[in-house]
Parts: C-alpha cells; sequence; structure tokens
C-alpha cells in the first residue's frame, strides 16, 4: 500500500473537520489538506484515488518544506525546493496511474524527468547523494 493510499481516510477526515470547525486552518499544510478535501465532497467517486494522491502529494510536500534553517542559503534553498520538486511528479505519477489524456500523460512523463533531474543537479550543486527516483520506489525498477 503505497504513502498517499495509507494516508487517504486521515487526510480526507482532516480536512473536513477543518474545514468544517476551523474558521482559519492553523498551518500550511493544513490548508492545503482542507483546500484539497473540498472537492471529494463534490467530485465523481472514481476521482477519489486521483484526489487523494494529490492530497497525499501536497501535504507531504508541505511537510517537508517545514525545514529548519540551516544558515546556509544555499543548503536551505535546495532543502526546501527538492519537496517541491518530489511533490511534482508525485502529482505527475497520478496522472500516469489515473489519467488518460495521452498529450498530458506525456506531459507528465517529462514532468518526472526533468524535476528528478533538477532535484540530481541541486544536491550536486551542494555535493548531496541523489535519490533513487519514484519509480524504482513504486515500482522497484526505473520504468514507467
Amino acid at each position: 500500500m503505497t504513502f498517499c493510499r495509507k494516508l487517504r481516510p486521515l487526510l480526507l477526515v482532516t480536512g473536513l473537520l477543518l474545514t468544517s470547525c476551523c474558521a482559519a486552518p492553523q498551518s500550511l499544510a493544513d490548508y492545503i489538506a482542507a483546500l484539497c478535501a473540498t472537492p471529494f465532497r463534490s467530485s465523481p467517486p472514481d476521482e477519489a484515488p486521483f484526489l487523494a494522491d494529490n492530497v497525499g502529494a501536497m501535504t507531504k510536500m508541505m511537510i517537508d518544506m517545514g525545514i529548519r534553517p540551516s544558515g546556509d542559503v544555499d543548503r536551505d534553498f535546495v532543502a526546501l525546493m527538492t519537496p517541491h520538486h518530489q511533490g511534482a511528479i508525485e502529482m505527475a505519477l497520478a496522472e500516469l496511474r489515473y489519467g488518460d489524456n495521452q498529450r498530458l500523460r506525456r506531459m507528465a512523463q517529462e514532468i518526472i524527468i526533468t524535476q528528478q533531474q533538477e532535484i540530481a543537479a541541486m544536491r550536486s550543486a551542494i555535493s548531496q547523494s541523489v535519490p533513487p527516483s519514484p519509480a524504482e520506489r513504486i515500482d522497484g525498477n526505473s520504468g514507467l
């Protein structure tokens, strides 16, 4: 079971509670979760897995961007941009899982490749190791 699928019920309940109980969300991650939970009420049921994957990707991105400043602007930039790019990769993977539009699927593949290249380039610029690609983590190989 993927991270997003495990988190789906929690994010849905959290988002619904935030939108119904709180006048103003408490953090940016809460705001994103609340904002993304809203379409669940009005979208067709077959779109729910796609939306849940995107909520999971955006929530994880926002949480991972909550870094403790290191005192090194360059390292902090990479620490902030890496989860941002990873979020784009996860959203593109959701398009590949659920989308039917061939042009958008090709664009999603390009997004995955370019975002991985940019993560690698940023990490290389500050001499950090490059993590495995999302496809390797999900499928155990590098093919989509």
